[in-house]
């Protein structure tokens, strides 16, 4: 799904920040995951954090990635692309290490067993701890039923396309989508759903979701909260040709591989 790419200038950039919206909330909660190769290349995915709460209540920050974007990256350590914000209202794209292997090479993130989903806790930021997303707004595996969601509704996904950031501090590229398959439900048996969108590589592990500034068509139904409605996992292709969509699991999927971090590591 992702390829080497080039590394991209880390020059600031000013940014006005508007003020607080859903669609920024998850903006803010998207960040690139990457990986130097050598040769001015490097492997590169989205990432999303998600705050979920350790059983016994303490704080936690789960980073969200597709299972092959961490897979692929074959060191000890990725880099993430925080931002800082600094004088003046401008921004500073500021990528620092993550661990993603023990010094065995043993992962540690948690993988779902059936799905291309990876989560790992993590040590983040104050402003990016803050920023990540309540476990409450990944979609359970009634929502789209209740939203009444069919082919042709609306929803937005945000990454990093051949690596581009949306501007030099490293903020994600927003883009829009249509439902493009049917049945959706029940996610048992439908786990997965396509996105009529240019996917490119960059954009695995990307949060899919919706919020009041996306359409509907299939009724007038739509809920009065955001919510995560899955994981971009990869792109549909015929042999070599791109057909422009994207695969999608659902947040369920998500919810089940952030529970396999509290079970016991299996070596």
């Amino acid at each position: 799904m992702f390829d080497s790419l080039p590394i991209q200038d880390e020059r600031p950039v000013e940014a006005a920040r508007p003020a607080w919206t859903l669609t920024l909330g998850l903006i803010d909660a998207t960040v690139q995951i990457d990986q130097p190769n050598g040769e001015g290349t490097r492997t590169v995915g989205t990432a999303f954090l998600v705050n979920a709460p350790a059983p016994g209540g303490q704080p936690r920050t789960v980073l969200v990635t597709a299972g092959h974007v961490l897979d692929r990256m074959q060191g000890q350590e990725a880099r993430l692309g925080w931002r800082v914000e600094t004088t003046g209202g401008t921004w500073r794209f500021n990528p620092q290490p993550l661990a993603i292997r023990d010094e065995n090479d043993r992962p540690l993130w948690r993988r779902h067993p059936d799905r291309d989903v990876a989560v790992m806790a993590i040590q983040a930021p104050d402003a990016f701890a803050r920023a990540a997303i309540p476990l409450a707004w990944l979609a359970g595996p009634e929502a789209f039923d209740e939203a009444q969601v069919g082919p042709g509704d609306e929803m937005l996904t945000l990454g990093f396309p051949h690596g581009l950031s949306a501007n030099r501090a490293g903020f994600p590229i927003l883009r829009t989508g249509r439902i493009a398959s049917w049945p959706l439900t029940p996610i048992t048996a439908f786990p997965t759903f396509l996105l009529d969108f240019a996917v490119f590589p960059g954009n695995s592990g990307g949060p899919v979701f919706w919020t009041p500034a996306a359409r509907k068509t299939a009724s007038d139904q739509a809920p009065e909260h955001p919510y995560v409605a899955g994981i971009l996992t990869q792109e549909v292709r015929v042999g070599d040709e791109r057909l422009g969509i994207g695969v999608v699991a659902h947040a369920e999927d998500i919810r089940a591989a952030i529970a396999l971090l509290d079970a016991a590591p299996e070596f």
